[in-house]
């Protein structure tokens, strides 16, 4: 490991809340998924897969920012236990009523449950912040828990339809249930680390999505989040056309990878100058990414054009967090940070739906078309948004207190 990453873990506590939240949040990648591997085995109906699955994404997208903000107001403990708990039950009443062929009225129930699943990154991140504030060293503990998404991304999936597919249907969201329940209950046992909370009657009350910077990022990240939902269902659907289905997940890896690949560099960068430049041009980046997707004859050349364009994921992602520091009130924090991830949620829901609409009607390659212009979409809600990026708020989150030295400190 690069020296500035053994670094940020001569902290007392940082391994262990580290792994605990690589743990916990490998259910954002396995379970929705899963879902859907596990009702198509034992139903044959995909479309209720896909209906499950965007439930359980839409739900988190609700109940997210709600169970980050009571962790602002309450501690990550207090909060965090009482919402996995909910969620664990509810995938435990989503395998039995699977496996037992229940209503499917019951399944969308146990699906919105599940949605009550805190976002463990978020909380991890806080914990960095709480460390490092003010410091070079949050903008590399931003960049390693990119690469730490990005991991999740690169494995959670193919464990997650290799179990259901090789052992029993069930057998790859019962695996997510069992690392979240893990994770979470480890993570929040770790009370030396644990940010203090900031009651309402201190810290005023009122949502983090006031900050009108945070508004900006979190539109933004909607048509990011199209982007990453299109890719992942054209991507399927051109894979099959070509007749090797099974190597869409391997394809859908390299595109993880090259976003991983670029976090870890990105982490040993050090950087002058104002983050939010940064962060536009890390979205157009994403946007002018997709076009060589058009073009894709391939599955060889498509893997090479998404590894290519993951290079730009991780970079804007770490960047982003670093705007959210900036824009909302430190007492919001976690909160500010579960929004964007919000947005990505509904983004991803939205780009999966249009681009299967497209793929029935014009095929796999027109589909890529979808990405394409999510992309656009995202460079002009950036480029209208930009100015209220430069104006970071009063009394705000921020890892600096003065612009001078926001430069001095090298985030990203």
């Amino acid at each position: 490991m690069p020296s500035p990453y053994r670094a940020l873990f001569a902290a007392p506590g940082s391994k262990a809340f580290s792994a605990a939240g690589l743990l916990g949040r490998m259910p954002l990648s396995m379970m929705g998924i899963g879902v859907v591997t596990m009702v198509s085995q034992l139903t044959g109906r995909y479309g209720l897969a896909g209906a499950l699955a965007a439930t359980i994404a839409l739900a988190a997208a609700v109940a997210g920012p709600q169970v980050s903000r009571l962790v602002d107001q309450y501690g990550q403990r207090r909060v965090l236990r009482p919402a996995t708990l909910i969620s664990l039950v509810a995938a435990a009443g989503l395998l039995l009523a699977a496996h037992h062929d229940g209503p499917d009225w019951v399944l969308f129930v146990c699906c919105a449950g599940i949605g009550c699943v805190p976002s463990v990154g978020a909380m991890v991140r806080a914990r960095w912040a709480a460390l490092y504030r003010g410091t070079p060293r949050l903008h590399t503990a931003y960049s390693f828990e990119s690469v730490m998404d990005e991991i999740c991304f690169i494995f959670g999936p193919i464990i997650s339809i290799g179990l259901s597919t090789a052992w029993f249907p069930e057998a790859g969201p019962l695996l997510a249930a069992c690392f979240l329940a893990v994770g979470v209950f480890w993570l929040t046992e770790q009370r030396a680390t644990e940010p203090a909370p900031h009651p309402r009657e201190r810290s005023g009350g009122g949502t983090a999505l006031r900050s009108a910077g945070l508004q900006v990022l979190v539109a933004t990240f909607v048509a990011t989040g199209a982007i990453f939902g299109a890719v992942d269902v054209v991507t399927v659907a051109f894979a099959e056309e070509e007749g090797h289905k099974a190597a869409a997940s391997v394809v859908l890896s390299v595109y993880a990878l090259g976003s991983c690949v670029a976090g870890v560099v990105f982490g040993l960068l050090r950087f002058a100058g104002a983050a939010e430049r940064r962060w536009l041009l890390g979205v157009c980046a994403m946007a002018v990414s997709m076009i060589p997707l058009l073009l894709v004859g391939n599955l060889p050349f498509l893997a090479v054009a998404l590894f290519v364009a993951g290079l730009s994921i991780a970079p804007t992602m770490i960047t982003t967090m670093s705007l959210i520091e900036e824009h909302v009130p430190r007492a919001q924090l976690t909160e500010g940070m579960t929004w964007v991830s919000t947005g990505l949620a509904v983004g991803v829901a939205l780009g999966s739906s249009v681009a299967g609409w497209v793929i029935d009607a014009a095929g796999a390659r027109a589909g890529y078309g979808v990405p394409a212009v999510s992309g656009a979409v995202a460079v002009v809600v950036g480029f209208l948004g930009y100015r209220r990026l430069k104006r970071p708020a009063p009394g705000r989150g921020g890892s600096v207190g003065q612009h001078s030295e926001r430069e001095e400190r090298h985030v990203a």
